[in-house]
């Protein structure tokens, strides 16, 4: 099954087209307002910088390289202010007269949802956990709890009596090319897991060899395996204000 997932990602890789910007070319990117003006003034305003810091015996080139560098900076001031309220005026003509409802309306309102980083939990006798650390590890016992024998119930200890004794049905049948078909066509297309392979991928290999990915199924039912990498998961803890968990 690790040849198998490690194969689907290969061909991923050489098939699909990756982008890859430059580190520089991302941080402009994600400033709406930022033009080659600004660039140009950026690095010549902190040309200007450095060399009138490097200054140090002649006084009087000193305080000319230090108005030099004033006067760039208050220039290159000057044209972010310009250009963030050209970049807001542009912004605003995107929401149309027929949608008044748009991305204006909810920055106005403050509709826009920002993400949410979990700084404190209630728990169930009242406290709070104190730091980040402290909520993370309560989160992880109240998700993931461990598996403690002690903490057993009478339906607990029952169902480790029942899984400790050896099977005395008969092997289940093996699976068909189109139940296989039917459960990987129920996959989630759009959300892939940890090794970002979509249902959609896993479609098109199933397409391609049928037969093989049967065949793949079928040893792990026969020999009762379920991998590793199939139990593999990335948890995203949503908050839901004014709902709590009862214990």
């Amino acid at each position: 099954m690790d040849d198998y997932n490690d194969a689907v990602k290969r061909a991923c890789n050489k098939t699909f087209s990756i982008q890859r910007g430059s580190r520089q070319a991302a941080s402009h990117k994600s400033v709406p307002l930022w033009t080659a003006e600004l660039t140009v003034l950026s690095k010549r305003t902190n040309a200007l910088r450095r060399l009138y810091q490097r200054t140090k015996n002649n006084e009087e080139l000193r305080n000319s390289r230090n108005m030099q560098y004033l006067e760039s900076k208050s220039t290159y001031a000057a044209t972010i202010k310009r250009e963030k309220r050209n970049s807001w005026k542009e912004f605003c003509n995107i929401s149309t007269g027929t949608n008044p409802w748009g991305a204006i309306y909810k920055l106005a309102s403050g509709g826009v949802n920002t993400r949410t980083q979990i700084t404190t939990l209630l728990k169930p006798d009242g406290t709070q956990t104190g730091n980040t650390e402290e909520t993370l590890s309560y989160m992880m016992e109240t998700l993931a709890p461990k598996d403690n024998y002690l903490d057993d119930n009478d339906y607990h200890k029952s169902v480790r009596t029942l899984v400790e004794q050896p099977a005395n049905t008969e092997d289940d049948r093996e699976f068909t090319k189109e139940e296989v078909a039917n459960t990987i066509d129920s996959m989630n297309n759009k959300a892939p897991g940890t090794d970002g392979i979509t249902g959609n991928i896993y479609k098109q290999v199933f397409n391609t060899v049928p037969v093989f990915v049967t065949a793949l199924y079928n040893g792990c039912l026969r020999q009762g395996i379920f991998p590793s990498n199939w139990k593999e998961a990335k948890i995203i803890s949503c908050t839901k204000p004014g709902a709590r968990k009862e214990q």
